[in-house]
């Protein structure tokens, strides 16, 4: 292994693998020193799998499951049914994957599952109006006084991928939720919602066996199904992208995004790297240059959002209207620096530090514990802490440099400004985006 990190004996922790006749996928991580049993229900689901017609249907329907199944009949119910078990049950939609996560203390567990499985295998589509004003004000949150889009994370997502499924919101638009019935509904869940299409995970303080046993009887009826497969990504991006949209605020968000790399690529770990050399801490690359030596903006981060067949590498900052060049150009300097020199042997060997410490940590987290494994089973990639770990030491900083120099080139590169720029600062930034690299 490569220094960065040891072979922690207590990650070789004990997990059980069981697969139901109807395709559904079974784990099981117990963790006896825990106080809480976790059970994480993930099914490929998402804008991912959508189309224009029914963009943010996977969405409204994580809403739909809130309220009431088989033998409760509203959403208040269905919270006091688990409530009263001491527990809770919350979902989210990712565009890739849909995640419906149940807590309770151990002894509440079989009653409470018994109730979770109905949410995820009966829900009764109740009140569906109400539903529909609740996720009417979640998109408006991404919205101005004219209706226009100024998520930047939206806005960055549309200007990469165009109309492709990776291009659309995860919550849908106001015009397309009003079409939204029932019927439509119904057959995206019966569409999704099957054991050929899902991983469900046991994490904490939960028995092995017990928990198969259960979850055997409970989940039986769900459909067998068949694994939904996604469409391929569009072609790589040839030539760079530059968005400005006004918005009316005191300060401008700023993204430099970069198709990057999936889940399944072999360049994908030292990618993660490259993420965890960039930012990871205070003492890292882009908060030390841009905000400790330059003091140009409060905070700034990097993300690498990866699918299983592509990604988006972005960074981000909210600054002042005046200093958005200033601060373009210093994230540029920060990139290019990184695919012409790399990263250091102390900087690698820091990222490989912390993510060790943060698997350790993650061992004490039943919920962050079982969501690791579920995702894993149900992409495909390293399947324990362990293995994640060490598939991150073996990068080297080399093939941290490579990656960056083929990411972080001109014709990757996508720039989006929400909010005040003059018509000089705009000529001027999406020039910038013409001088990054030479790729």
């Amino acid at each position: 292994m490569s220094r960065g990190g040891g072979r922690p004996a207590r990650w070789a922790i004990p997990h059980f693998e069981e697969i139901l006749p109807n395709g559904l996928r079974l784990l099981c991580v117990p963790r006896q020193p825990a106080n809480v049993a976790v059970a994480t229900l993930l099914v490929r689901v998402g804008s991912r799998f959508e189309t224009e017609g029914n963009n943010g249907i996977s969405h409204f329907l994580e809403h739909m499951l809130y309220r009431g199944c088989r033998g409760k009949r509203t959403a208040h119910e269905q919270a006091f049914a688990f409530e009263t078990l001491g527990g809770m049950m919350y979902a989210s939609t990712q565009a890739d994957y849909g995640s419906l996560t149940l807590t309770v203390p151990p002894e509440s567990l079989p009653r409470a599952l018994a109730t979770f499985a109905d949410v995820a295998m009966r829900p009764r589509f109740s009140a569906i109006e109400i539903e529909r004003g609740i996720v009417r004000e979640e998109i408006l949150e991404d919205l101005d006084d004219e209706g226009r889009q100024i998520d930047a994370d939206n806005l960055t997502r549309s200007l990469i991928y165009g109309r492709h499924p990776l291009g659309l919101t995860i919550t849908g638009s106001l015009e397309g939720i009003e079409r939204f019935d029932t019927a439509m509904l119904r057959l995206h869940h019966a569409r999704h919602y099957t054991g050929g299409n899902a991983v469900l995970c046991f994490s904490g303080k939960v028995d092995p066996d017990r928990c198969m046993k259960l979850a055997g009887k409970l989940f039986s009826d769900l459909p067998k199904g068949k694994r939904i497969l996604a469409g391929p990504p569009p072609k790589v991006q040839r030539e760079p992208l530059f968005l400005h949209v006004p918005n009316v605020a005191s300060q401008t968000d700023l993204r430099m995004a970069f198709r990057a790399f999936g889940d399944l690529d072999p360049r994908e770990p030292a990618t993660e790297m490259l993420l965890r050399v960039l930012d990871d801490g205070m003492s890292t690359r882009l908060y030390e240059r841009i905000c400790d030596s330059k003091g140009l903006c409060y905070d700034v981060g990097a993300l690498y959002e990866s699918y299983e067949d592509d990604g988006v590498f972005d960074v981000a900052a909210e600054v002042q209207h005046d200093r958005v060049v200033d601060v373009a150009r210093e994230i540029r300097g920060v990139l290019a620096d990184l695919g012409d020199r790399g990263p250091t042997e102390p900087e690698l060997a820091k990222a490989k530090a912390r993510h060790g410490w943060q698997m350790q940590a993650m061992l004490d987290d039943s919920e962050a514990l079982g969501g690791f494994f579920a995702l894993s089973a149900l992409v495909g990639v390293a399947r324990t802490p362990l293995a994640r770990h060490e598939e991150l030491c073996g990068v080297t900083c080399e093939q941290v440099r490579r990656a960056a120099e083929t990411i972080f080139c001109r014709k990757r590169t996508s720039i989006v400004t929400v909010g005040t720029l003059t018509r000089e600062r705009e000529r001027v930034l999406s020039g910038e985006v013409l001088c990054l690299g030479s790729g």
